[in-house]
């Protein structure tokens, strides 16, 4: 093993191979800043550039661009509401209310710190424990994913306010109602697609994320009107300063640390992405807040802030576990590593880091190096990036409206998407007039899929019976975990009321 670390350490610190992780990292960056442009497009770019380059090298430029999109994603997040990429909406939840209230600096800083925290912790369990987590990985079957998935929803919880909770879960449905738009994978039979050829591919979550996010914005600020013409406008003075203090170190310091092993191991799983990091750290930071805590999710908070970007980040990281020990993608865009790979004549599995250890090791060696080039490009630009802010709004929202458009369309080339989104976003408003949240619908939409397709094969697996969610201790350990943190915001909100009367009755009692 050390022999090899050695080897991929030498061939990642030649000076040509530091100058491919900057140039990736740097063009990762802009590139998943730009609204609707993810991590996927920003590597599928760079293959033609890769061609010409030794198999080590080319992957480590595409790595630095996967983890350089994903890092500048939260940058559209925070400061214009428009996520960069689908990992990084939920940075929007708290960053975006953060730089309303002027902190747009100590928002970006801290996402960035959380980011080079959340990648170098998964570099580093990468570097030391890749081969036994890959074993890890194949030890879950498709109950284990189900059940998994299950205790992701439970997170719905997280992403609702006070008294909103029943809300919260009708949006969960409708998520998940809406992933199965399209054809089923399991019998290649269309639904719910009213005949439409353009809807036999689903909805797309780029499309739906910017219908409910950015455009759903733009135009609540637009009715708004009169109201936000009276607002003051920001300069830079107002923008707020860069540093954290002592005490807001030490408030999101666990949150980076839980977040990060967190992300790295859901990275791991394949299938389940930095995406699905994000919303489930996410909700487990707000379930282990404390009652005042909770109550500034979702309005600024630090810690709301800090866990998505490290988990994203650190599950970036964890996703290379299946590709480089296993051969399987842990995610959309490793899948296109996993062809440049192929294309090169490498054959990623088991196998890899005895075969090719310089590609193997140097990949993970680099991904420090990239981590620490994203926080030195990134910090100083910070002021800058912040002029956003600065725009006037009527130059600012039709740009937001050009750059969200253009990036769904640019996915896929089709204008029934944009008139999709436009009809979403009509929806959106209305939901959100009536107080209910979006958050819990991405969610369910998100991971109705993966849960639909795991589902139908455990159930194949165990002749049609739901026996599978018990027979083994692994499944049967998630889902009552599940169940239970399900279970718990409805009991505490039905305990308070039985309190509450029991209080009514006392004072009652003693009055007469």
């Amino acid at each position: 093993m050390w022999d090899g670390i050695l080897t991929g350490l030498g061939t990642a610190v030649m000076p040509f191979n530091l100058l491919m992780v900057v140039v990736g990292c740097f063009a990762g960056t802009f590139i998943g800043m730009l609204p609707g442009l993810g991590p996927i497009s920003a590597v599928a770019l760079m293959i033609p550039v890769t061609y010409g380059l030794d198999p080590a090298s080319g992957i480590i430029l595409m790595a630095g661009v996967y983890y350089g999109a994903v890092f500048g994603g939260s940058t559209s997040s925070i400061l214009v509401n428009a996520p960069g990429c689908a990992s990084t909406v939920v940075t929007a939840f708290d960053g975006f209310p953060l730089a309303q209230k002027n902190q747009a600096g100590k928002a970006l800083a801290l996402a960035a710190y959380s980011s080079f925290t959340g990648g170098t912790i998964g570099a580093l369990i990468l570097l030391f424990a890749a081969p036994a987590l890959a074993s890890v990985s194949l030890s879950f079957q498709s109950g284990d994913y189900f059940a998994l998935m299950l205790l992701g929803l439970t997170a719905v919880a997280a992403f609702s306010g006070k008294g909103q909770v029943i809300k919260a879960l009708l949006m969960t449905i409708f998520g998940l109602m809406i992933a199965t738009v399209g054809t089923d994978i399991t019998s290649g039979a269309t639904r719910f697609t009213f005949g439409s050829v353009d809807l036999i591919d689903g909805v797309s979550f780029l499309l739906l994320a910017m219908a409910t996010f950015a455009l759903t914005e733009v135009i609540m600020t637009v009715m708004r009107g009169q109201h936000a013409e009276e607002e003051p406008e920001m300069d830079m003075a107002s923008l707020g300063s860069m540093k954290l203090s002592k005490e807001e170190i030490k408030e999101v310091a666990p949150t980076i640390g839980r977040s990060s092993v967190f992300g790295f191991l859901v990275g791991v799983l394949p299938g389940a992405g930095a995406t699905i990091a994000s919303f489930m750290a996410y909700g487990l930071e707000r379930n282990l807040a404390s009652a005042k805590e909770k109550l500034k999710f979702g309005k600024g908070s630090l810690r709301g802030l800090a866990a998505p970007e490290s988990a994203n980040n650190a599950a970036s990281t964890g996703s290379f576990v299946p590709l480089l020990t296993l051969g399987i993608p842990g995610s959309g865009t490793t899948a296109i590593m996993l062809g440049a790979l192929i294309a090169y004549g490498i054959q990623p599995g088991p196998r890899l880091f005895v075969d090719n250890p310089d590609v193997f090791w140097s990949v993970i060696i680099s991904m420090y190096f990239g981590n620490l080039v994203l926080l030195i490009l990134n910090l100083p630009l910070i002021p800058y990036i912040s002029r956003l802010l600065a725009i006037p709004r009527p130059i600012l929202i039709p740009l937001i409206l050009f750059f969200s458009i253009t990036g769904v369309y640019l996915v896929s080339f089709n204008t029934f998407d944009i008139y999709m989104m436009v009809f979403i976003t009509l929806g959106a408003i209305f939901l959100k007039l009536l107080e209910f949240p979006m958050a819990p619908m991405l969610l369910g939409f998100i991971l109705g899929g993966i849960m639909e397709k795991n589902l139908g094969r455990a159930l194949t697996m165990s002749d049609g019976s739901f026996a599978f969610l018990w027979d083994r201790p692994l499944t049967l350990t998630i889902t009552t975990i599940a169940v239970i943190v399900l279970l718990l915001p409805l009991l505490s909100a039905m305990f308070g009321k039985m309190r509450g009367r029991g209080l009514e009755v006392t004072v009652k009692e003693g009055e007469g």
